[in-house]
């Protein structure tokens, strides 16, 4: 084992990291227990000591007090991975950098950078000889020093040098590494931005979920036991894992169940919001996802709250006399089928996003390396990555094994909604997939009136179903129609 130092072994660390907080520190510790020699610094000298001093048993790592230091400590091509706060901070540790590198070097941001942001510096160093690799990390602290889901984008040629790396210290399930080359320039973080936006749908429906079986008068322990089980199936989830924790734990204050004594408004860091914008930016309808970021919005909105409550009237939310069991069953059927509507809007976006960049992104290789490491991993994900890669699929909803599944499972969820509804309990990530699922579905949809009440008021035209052509109806002249294309 190499003893920490502070002195700067020129060429000798083959990774560095910049960055000591709690994700970079645990991300150097996981490159150094894979035998790794890394370089490490950060802007407050003290960090980088106390990182040397706590954890000269996880491998080898190198101090360096200043930037030239640091970089110098690297060998060629250098391999430099920025674990700052996305934004301002990321920038000004390039323009650091910068000065001290030389072409072919390698530059990597680890945070949760907005994908423009992540396009912009790559064509900014590639410019001056330089790689610049946005890569999504999705796991926490616990992943970035166990093994995390690692999402590169940047130049093939930088992933030659840096994948091996990555994938050494990635989570692995069935032997493989949860990461792999995502695509060129903003492609690693978009698809690490749109895991977190069908995060928070998942952490939406969990929510509804436990709302529906409280409603029902079951306790949060009682409902913490039904999660567990579920964690036993087809919901085989690390979110479905923790959640059981999370409504097992008792207040130590009052003794009663701490989620009953948290503040119930959920807040959010921005990428929720990254994923629904650049949604509506390419045209695709990530409507479920946005259900979820809206419904974050209305909880921690206290002023309109505080108005509605006690004035707005509705049902009192009690279920009423229900078949527990049949109840539990049915939400879990509606906890499966919105998962995979989320899933599916979410992986349209990354394809839409490819086609709309000239990525390349390879659909069943994001969901392949999502199964392991990374928040939203889940068994799912396995009969995902399957259904993608057999090819084919215009949406993950008309996969075979898929159809099958929301066949079986959309009376439960209809249910679902339908008692929760009636009842006054709110559901609106439930609802917004089951009205995706209708709507992609249908065969006719009241669009044709949209485009009418459109055409009538601006001019802007129509198409019809039995010739082609664009058309417009004189609505002031007598209703003459006349095709203007």
């Amino acid at each position: 084992m190499t003893a920490p130092t502070t002195e700067t072994a020129p060429g000798t660390a083959n990774v560095g990291v910049i960055g000591l907080a709690v994700m970079g520190s645990n991300l150097a510790r996981n490159l150094a227990r894979h035998g790794h020699t890394v370089a490490v610094f950060n802007r407050t000298h003290a960090r980088t000591l106390e990182h040397l001093e706590s954890y000269a048993v996880d491998g080898a790592f190198v101090g360096s007090e200043t930037v030239a230091e640091f970089v110098a400590s690297l060998e060629r091509p250098r391999r430099i991975i920025i674990m700052v706060k996305a934004g301002a901070g990321t920038d000004a540790v390039i323009d650091e950098l910068i000065p001290h590198l030389e072409e072919g070097d390698i530059v990597v941001d680890g945070g949760n950078a907005q994908f423009t942001h992540t396009r912009r510096r790559e064509a900014r160093l590639r410019e001056l000889g330089l790689h610049f690799v946005g890569t999504g990390i999705s796991g926490g602290e616990v992943g970035a020093l166990n093994g995390p889901s690692i999402m590169p984008g940047g130049s093939k040629e930088s992933y030659a040098a840096l994948g091996p790396i990555l994938e050494s210290i990635a989570a692995r399930v069935d032997g493989e590494p949860c990461c792999a080359w995502m695509g060129p320039d903003g492609a690693g973080h978009f698809v690490k931005m749109v895991h977190n936006g069908i995060e928070y749908a998942d952490m939406q429906f969990i929510a509804e979920a436990y709302d529906v079986l409280s409603a029902a008068g079951m306790s949060a322990p009682e409902v913490a036991d039904v999660f567990r089980e579920w964690n036993t199936g087809e919901l085989d989830s690390f979110l479905i894992e923790i959640t059981a924790g999370v409504l097992d734990q008792v207040d130590p204050v009052t003794g009663k169940a701490l989620v009953e004594v948290i503040v119930d408004a959920a807040e959010q860091k921005g990428t929720g919001r990254w994923t629904v914008q650049s949604g509506l930016e390419l045209g695709v309808p990530v409507s479920t996802i946005a259900e979820s970021v809206f419904a974050r919005a209305a909880s921690g909105d206290a002023t309109i709250r505080e108005a509605a409550q006690g004035v707005l009237t509705g049902p009192s939310r009690a279920l009423g006399d229900v078949d527990r069991e049949r109840l539990v069953d049915d939400v879990r059927q509606a906890l499966w089928a919105s998962k995979v509507v989320a899933y599916a809007q979410g992986l349209e976006q990354i394809r839409a996003a490819s086609e709309e960049y000239g990525w390349d992104v390879d659909v069943a290789t994001v969901a392949r390396i999502w199964r392991g490491g990374c928040i939203i991993r889940a068994r799912l994900l396995s009969q995902i990555s399957d259904e993608y890669a057999a090819g084919g699929l215009a949406t993950l909803l008309v996969a075979p094994s898929i159809v099958a599944g929301l066949t079986e499972r959309q009376d439960g969820w209809r249910r679902v909604v339908g008692l929760a509804t009636t009842s006054g309990v709110p559901v609106p990530g439930f609802s917004s997939a089951l009205a995706y699922y209708d709507t992609v579905r249908a065969e006719r949809l009241p669009a044709a009136l949209v485009q009418g009440l459109r055409d009538n008021f601006g001019a802007h035209t129509y198409g019809r179903t039995d010739r082609p052509g664009a058309f417009h109806t004189l609505w002031s002249q007598g209703g003459a129609e006349v095709q203007v294309s």
